[in-house]
C-alpha cells in the first residue's frame, strides 16, 4: 500500500467566479440606486417644506401689516422676497359681496407663490375679512356696468380662444399654465394675465407673475390702483397744465375713465 502525504496533494483556494462577482455588483448597484433615490426625495421634500414655510411667513407678515394699518383702501401690491428671490408675493385689499347675506365686505388676500423642486407652481394664500362696508362705501366701488364691460373685454372662456389670442399652440399654453399662468375659478383665461406671458415670451419673472389676477373684480382693483397713480402723476407739481407727460390727459379726464379705458391706456403706454 502506497501512502500519500497530505502535503503532497495540490492545494485549492475557494473564490468567486466572474459571473458571481458581476451578479453581486448588479445587486449592490440596485440597492445603492434605491437608497440614493430615497435620499434625493428626502432632500427635495425638505427644500419644498422650507420654501412653503418661507412663503407662509411672507404672506403672514404682509397680512399683519394690513391689520395694524390705521387706514385701508382698495389696492393691489406685489413684489419678491428679499431673502428668497424665487418667492413672489401679492397683497390685495378688495371689496366683495358676502355670499349669504349679500352685504359688501372688505377683505385682505395675502399670497405668496413659488416654484417647487418638481417645477410646479405652488401658492400659499391667507384671507382675512376686515369689516362690513356701509352703503356709502359700497356705492364708491367699481360700478357693475364697468365690471361687465371689463369681463366682456378680458375673459377668454376656452383654451383655444386663449391660445389664439396669445398666438401659440395648445401645448405651449399648457406649459404656461404649468409655469404659473393664472386662471379664474371657473377655468377661464384673462387677457391681462396672458399679456404678461406674451410680453416675456413665455418666461416671466416671479415678480411679473405676481402681477397676475384671479378674477375680474381683482383686475378692476388693479386698474383702479393704476388709475390713481396716473391721476397723481397728472396732478403732480411741476407739470404744465396738470397733464401726465406720456398720455397728455388731465386729472379730470383720468377720473372719468372707465376700467376698460384705463386698460387700453395702459396697453398703449406699454407699447
Amino acid at each position: 500500500m502506497i501512502l500519500v502525504r497530505a502535503a503532497d496533494r495540490p492545494f485549492r483556494v475557494g473564490a468567486f467566479t466572474l459571473i458571481e462577482v458581476l451578479t453581486a455588483l448588479a445587486i449592490l448597484g440596485l440597492a445603492s440606486s434605491s437608497v440614493l433615490l430615497v435620499i434625493n426625495r428626502c432632500v427635495a421634500s425638505a427644500a419644498n417644506s422650507a420654501l412653503r414655510m418661507e412663503a407662509f411667513k411672507l404672506a403672514r407678515e404682509n397680512l399683519e401689516k394690513v391689520l395694524v394699518a390705521d387706514t385701508l383702501e382698495e389696492t393691489v401690491e406685489y413684489g419678491a422676497s428679499e431673502e428668497y428671490p424665487d418667492i413672489s408675493w401679492q397683497t390685495v385689499i378688495e371689496a366683495f359681496p358676502e355670499p349669504i347675506g349679500g352685504k359688501m365686505w372688505a377683505r385682505a388676500v395675502c399670497s405668496a407663490e413659488y416654484t417647487d423642486s418638481h417645477g410646479e407652481s405652488q401658492k400659499v394664500e391667507l384671507v382675512h375679512w376686515i369689516a362690513e362696508l356701509s352703503d356709502r362705501q359700497a356705492d364708491q366701488l367699481v360700478e357693475s356696468e364697468d365690471l361687465e364691460l371689463l369681463e366682456i373685454e378680458q375673459v377668454l372662456a376656452t383654451a383655444e380662444e386663449a391660445a389664439s389670442y396669445a398666438g401659440v399652440d395648445l401645448d405651449t399654453l399648457d406649459q404656461w399654465v404649468k409655469s404659473g399662468l393664472r386662471m379664474t375659478e371657473d377655468g377661464a383665461f384673462l387677457k391681462y394675465n396672458l399679456d404678461l406671458f406674451i410680453e416675456s415670451k413665455g418666461d416671466p419673472t416671479q415678480e411679473e407673475k405676481a402681477k397676475q389676477v384671479d378674477s375680474i373684480m381683482e383686475l378692476a382693483m388693479v386698474l383702479r390702483t393704476m388709475q390713481k397713480e396716473l391721476e397723481e402723476g397728472a396732478g403732480a407739481p411741476g407739470q404744465t397744465g396738470g397733464r401726465e407727460p406720456t398720455d397728455g390727459l388731465t386729472q379730470e379726464q383720468l377720473e372719468k375713465m372707465s376700467a376698460g379705458e384705463v386698460m387700453e391706456l395702459l396697453k398703449q403706454k406699454q407699447r
